[in-house]
């Protein structure tokens, strides 16, 4: 007698299939609700966050915990991951709306057309109106704005500076910035970084020294206007405290060419050794009020590190340099060779 077959028993049970379909069906909401559920801040929208150059993914969602943009991390990290934004995340300045879920924030970092940055030099030694006109020039920032606000009361408290004017104050380097950026911005940016400068290192110096950050500034400003030599820098510097030491006035026409910057800045003449401000270094003894232009590193470094000399003068050489003396007869014969140098040009 053939055996009776047993029915098939069936893989899951009817409640062991709507557990199971309860729980994927739980998971599944619970997804959803986490990753496409706008997240909403408390703060006025958009926000701006900026996204340098290199930073990593952990460093964005950082960013966008710290500003309140989204409320947990970890599933931020999870959307990056499965979308690989870790490396497609573009660099630059975004305005983040209100309500984004993390699906769209992700898409936005990635697929987003944020500001660009635009590459801008400031080169050492310039005078302040002169880096407005390339502010001007590369940014499209008012010159007549970033004047106004070197010179406000309000502006300069503001960035903590106790001083009548932002020039000399503002470190010259290459920077980037984003085409949108505000002249507050910028000029706080290099007040920020020559303040970085300023390292405890070179702090103890300038106590060593005893010479205060707006001296140090003035005679750098003063260094830089002397020569586009850096290799001269530090002697140039020895010069000037050779002078101070012995009460002698600095003569140093950079100080009068910022005096007459609106009129003849590529030539002085005798009327103008006369003009009388605290500037004039050939009028009045000692350091000038202020900072004359914006010094760079270099120079700055010369006037806390100057070079042990006896030079007292120096005179242009015609090629570039300086011819340095220690008495005024040889400063004298090196005044006429290059005024014979000036000759033989013409």
């Amino acid at each position: 007698m053939a055996e009776e077959q047993k029915p098939n028993k069936p893989i899951i049970t009817r409640n062991e299939f709507i557990i199971v379909s309860s729980f994927f069906g739980f998971t599944l909401i619970l997804l959803l609700f986490t990753f496409y559920i706008p997240n909403y801040y408390k703060q006025p929208e958009p926000v701006e966050i900026d996204i340098t150059h290199g930073s990593t993914l952990s460093q964005v969602i950082d960013t966008l915990y710290s500003r309140k943009i989204i409320p947990n991390k970890m599933n931020m990290k999870i959307i990056a991951y499965l979308y690989g934004a870790e490396k497609k995340i573009k660099a630059g300045r975004y305005n983040i709306p209100n309500g984004l879920n993390y699906i769209k924030l992700v898409g936005l970092l990635i697929n987003g057309s944020p500001s660009t940055q635009i590459l801008v030099t400031i080169p050492e030694g310039i005078w302040q109106s002169e880096v407005a006109q390339i502010l001007q020039n590369n940014l499209h920032i008012d010159s007549t704005k970033v004047m106004e606000l070197s010179k406000s009361k309000s502006f300069l408290n503001y960035l903590n500076l106790d001083v009548s004017n932002l020039e000399g104050y503002l470190l010259p380097e290459s920077y980037y910035f984003y085409s949108n950026v505000s002249a507050e911005e910028i000029l706080g940016k290099l007040k920020d970084e020559m303040d970085k400068f300023f390292t405890p290192k070179i702090t103890a110096r300038m106590k060593e020294l005893k010479m205060t950050k707006n001296q140090i500034l003035t005679l750098a400003s003063i260094i830089d206007g002397e020569s586009n030599l850096v290799s001269e820098f530090k002697t140039i510097a020895g010069v000037y405290y050779n002078r101070l030491k012995k009460g002698m006035p600095l003569q140093a026409d950079p100080t009068v060419q910022y005096l007459i910057r609106d009129k003849h800045k590529n030539r002085i003449f005798k009327k103008d050794l006369l003009i009388d401000s605290k500037f004039n270094t050939y009028k009045y003894y000692g350091l000038p009020p202020g900072p004359i232009n914006n010094p760079g590193k270099d120079a700055i470094m010369a006037a806390l590190y100057p070079e042990k000399n006896n030079f007292l003068y120096f005179v242009a050489t015609g090629n570039g340099g300086h011819a340095f003396s220690k008495t005024n007869s040889e400063h004298e014969l090196n005044v006429s060779r290059y005024r014979q140098w000036r000759r033989n040009q013409n």
